[in-house]
């Protein structure tokens, strides 16, 4: 993927404490009619972090404005990465 197609998959968010943190788009996932977000987290530095992070899309009041939560329930987690595995398991090595 070439550097300007990355930018464009890039999307910051802030975490707990407000800081900004970079993670890279990979899918939008549809799953028991809701949508969630599979974002990869941009390596800072020499820091690599291969593990996917899966939020909840939620609507918001602005239609230039999207609201992320984080998932608590295991099972949904499960589903969607599983949903996301399946769906690229030719373009990602995915471990065991």
């Amino acid at each position: 993927m070439d550097e300007e197609n990355l930018d464009e998959n890039i999307i910051i968010l802030n975490d707990d404490e407000g800081n900004e943190v970079k993670f890279e788009f990979l899918d939008l996932i549809k799953y028991e009619e809701e949508d969630y977000v599979v974002l990869l987290p941009v390596p800072e530095g020499d820091e690599e972090d291969n593990e996917v992070v899966i939020l909840k899309l939620e609507e918001t009041d602005s239609e230039d404005e999207e609201s992320y939560v984080s998932v608590d329930d295991e099972e949904t987690l499960s589903a969607v990465f599983d949903i996301f595995k399946e769906k690229f398991k030719d373009e990602f090595n995915f471990e065991g």
